[in-house]
């Protein structure tokens, strides 16, 4: 699985860091980022959570 985060619509809430800090992070800049790529198979339920609950839909995923 892979995740991308479209910096045009992330306003860096955060919703993605806190529920799952091993794939995403905040950047200088205050945006979301992807750490990881692929997502671990043991972090992509969390990944996924957080494409749900991104209050601006900035986060897509791909299997």
């Amino acid at each position: 699985m892979r995740v991308v985060v479209d910096r045009d619509r992330c306003e860096g809430n955060a919703f993605c860091v806190r529920i799952a800090p091993e794939v995403f992070e905040l950047d200088d800049d205050e945006y979301a980022t992807v750490i990881v790529d692929p997502v671990p198979a043991d972090q992509e339920t969390l990944a996924r959570q957080a494409v749900v609950d991104c209050p601006r839909a900035a986060i897509s995923a791909t299997d």
